[in-house]
């Protein structure tokens, strides 16, 4: 017999507490290795309208109900008795009849009128806004997925009412919804049979070739195989939203699709880029099986949280991970210089801003700070390899545009031109220097050490890190693909991709639904951002019809007196997010700085919870709250989000406008702030919090217009 899970059971099972999902958890077990078991308690419920729908006792209180048939075993749901027999009533498994797709659908006539919901913007009663979808055709709508008793629903849908609608479709007829609400064109799905109108009537069809709709592309996106108990115990020990098995069927073209030359993927948080990257190397490790693909993004941390995913995707196929590298772009550079060349002494951060100050002192330059000789030297000197006073008085200034009299460069140069040469005596390298090296190295040879790389959170790679990946992604037009986002650049200055031999011009494609974050915490979020960003390039990020694909409530902008208030207001609100049944490793605390971590400890301490402050080294923990800092929070995502301690001077932060002395630089430094912010907020997928003591951030008044 197949066994199957469905989303709606693991988002069931998520809203239980520990001891209760251990119970369904073994239930679960049990029915995988037996479904005949005679121990097993099947009972019909008798009011609902589909024959197949059963439930299965768990506990006295909890119920677990199955769709079962002589084939199949789909697990559906899980609640206390009354709740999961009232959800069982409402519901039906059936097979659409123009896509062919399996689709757990809301029986219409169990639903009441729909309403728009409390956390909708409220409506002026005089102006009646007229319906979306009154001139598509119900075999149009049909062919996006819209089961045929919601079809008069969905031509009496507004821009107010769409989204509360989309709850009760199933998800490729609301997303498909979505799209043509904001102007785009849905992609259609191929049946998984053939199927002929029957007479001329365009809703009447025939099946002329028969195949399991539960293989549907859209099918497979809800309902999952568990083949083995080890795939289930995964299935079960971590929330569908962090599955990344099936891709969205419109992603599918952009992972398997051959390109002539460099690709980028971009769109929004929670579009499902990294999703998207792990499926691009997978995908290519299947088809090149002598190929050896790098899977790569900017930092350790965020290269460990894709070694974890991959283990999720790959599952029993241990031979794709043997060809399938995962590290960080700094770490792969250091592993290849050691095997190629020797182990690299590589200059900390803190001793070449000493080396610069004891530089300048010892020429008598005293009038550059500390801090602008650093990032002078980082984002210019280092990051170009700038070998000469000619490269450096000529270079172009992109995101570092201090207006520097060519007087002033000359005395500069000279203190980086002894930096230099000390690092030449002690035999000290820099990590950009290491990536240019082997770039050089790499285009010499015939035979790189990878054939395809896959970039993750590209939006924050480096100058030399884009020359070391674009020499070791030269051997194939495709070699290169890239994912990223220009609203959460956090870390680096913007410059031309181009002029480093990186085009990809009419390679580039946005990423327009949002999985993660629901409508209200997206459309809160992206106020702090314009409507299209573009890089160096002129290449454009289009953010404006990006649409997510599930409601939540309205996310909450408080400033207090006081840090005393603040902290007492957080412990409430994360008090009754565990009473609504969110566990504590769905819930995350974020500051701008380590110096607002005890703010945060103060907070979750009031609720005599247990916390952990995440750096590098250290991961979510199923018992415990996270705390980090806005940077650590990259890569991270949580049910219940709390961005606290956005006070004015400290978002965007004092110490860093204190060291602007041109305007274009400052804005510079409110653009990267503002991501910071943007980052942390679409972290949360049902529910956000920020928080800041009078006056507050100004960027909270952008946030809550």
């Amino acid at each position: 017999m197949e066994f199957r899970i469905a989303d709606t059971f693991t988002d069931s099972l998520a809203r239980l507490t520990g001891q209760e999902q251990k119970a369904v958890k073994t239930t679960a077990f049990d029915l995988q290795m037996n479904p005949a078991n005679p121990g097993m308690k099947f009972h019909k419920i008798d009011r609902a309208k589909d024959p197949n729908f059963w439930s299965v006792r768990v506990s006295s209180d909890i119920r677990l109900i199955v769709h079962k048939t002589d084939s199949r075993l789909l697990l559906c749901y899980v609640d206390h008795h009354d709740a999961a027999y009232q959800w069982a009533a409402c519901r039906k498994v059936e097979t659409h009849p123009k896509t062919g797709a399996a689709q757990l659908v809301v029986i219409r006539e169990t639903i009441k009128d729909i309403v728009v919901p409390r956390y909708v913007d409220e409506i002026k009663p005089e102006i009646e806004k007229p319906p979306l979808f009154a001139d598509i055709t119900d075999s149009a709508l049909l062919s996006y997925g819209v089961p045929r008793e919601w079809l008069n629903d969905v031509r009496q849908a507004n821009e107010d009412t769409v989204l509360e609608l989309a709850v009760y479709l199933p998800s490729e007829a609301a997303e498909a919804l979505l799209d043509l609400a904001t102007g785009a064109v849905p992609k259609i799905e191929k049946p998984v049979f053939d199927m002929e109108p029957v007479s001329g009537v365009d809703d009447h069809f025939s099946m002329n070739i028969e195949i399991d709709p539960f293989n549907h592309p859209d099918a497979l996106r809800r309902f999952r195989v568990m083949n083995n108990i080890e795939e289930l115990e995964r299935a079960l020990d971590y929330p569908w939203e962090k599955w990344a098995v099936f891709l969205h069927p419109a992603q599918r073209d952009l992972i398997e699709k051959e390109y002539n030359g460099p690709v980028r993927i971009s769109g929004s948080a929670g579009t499902g880029k990294t999703v998207v990257a792990l499926h691009r190397a997978v995908h290519l490790a299947r088809i090149h099986p002598d190929a050896r693909i790098l899977l790569t993004t900017f930092s350790d941390t965020l290269a460990n949280a894709l070694q974890i995913k991959l283990r999720h995707l790959i599952g029993n196929e241990p031979r794709i991970a043997e060809r399938l590298e995962i590290y960080s772009l700094d770490s792969i550079a250091k592993r290849l210089y050691k095997l190629k060349i020797s182990q690299p002494d590589i200059i900390a951060q803190n001793e070449i801003k000493q080396l610069l100050v004891d530089v300048a002192e010892k020429l008598g330059h005293y009038k550059f700070s500390g801090h602008f000789l650093f990032t002078e030297w980082e984002q210019i000197v280092d990051a170009w390899q700038l070998d000469s006073w000619e490269s450096y008085r000529d270079i172009i200034r992109l995101g570092r545009k201090t207006r520097l009299p060519e007087s002033q460069r000359m005395i500069l140069w000279e203190i980086f031109e002894n930096v230099r040469q000390r690092l030449n005596e002690q035999n000290k390298t820099t990590i950009s220097t290491l990536h240019s090296y082997l770039a050089s190295k790499l285009n010499e040879s015939n035979q790189p050490p990878f054939d395809y790389i896959v970039v993750d959170e590209a939006q924050d790679i480096s100058v030399a890190q884009l020359r070391f990946l674009s020499a070791l992604g030269s051997q194939h037009s495709d070699s290169l693909f890239f994912t990223g986002d220009l609203g959460q650049r956090i870390f680096q200055q913007p410059f031309s991709w181009k002029s480093l031999g990186i085009e990809i011009k009419g390679r580039s494609y946005t990423l327009r639904i949002n999985y993660r974050t629901s409508h209200q915490i997206r459309k809160q979020a992206d106020k702090l951002l314009a409507p299209e960003l573009s890089d160096v390039d002129g290449n454009i990020e289009n953010r404006k019809d990006t649409i997510s694909v599930f409601n939540g409530p309205i996310p909450l902008i408080k400033i207090f007196d006081d840090e005393s208030s603040e902290i007492d207001y957080i412990s409430k609100w994360l008090s009754e997010r565990i009473e609504e049944g969110i566990l504590l490793h769905e819930m995350g605390v974020f500051v701008r700085s380590d110096s607002q971590i005890d703010r945060a400890k103060k907070a979750v301490n009031k609720m005599e919870c247990s916390f952990i402050v995440l750096d590098n080294e250290v991961e979510t923990s199923l018992n415990h709250i996270s705390l980090c800092t806005m940077h650590m929070a990259k890569g991270l995502e949580f049910r219940a989000v709390v961005v606290m301690a956005c006070d004015d001077e400290i978002i965007p932060l004092q110490e860093r406008i204190e060291t602007v002395s041109d305007n274009s630089d400052l804005e510079e430094v409110y653009n990267t702030e503002r991501h910071l912010l943007y980052v942390a907020c679409t972290r949360a997928r049902d529910h956000l919090l920020v928080t800041g003591v009078k006056p507050g951030s100004e960027f909270l008044e952008d946030l809550n217009v």
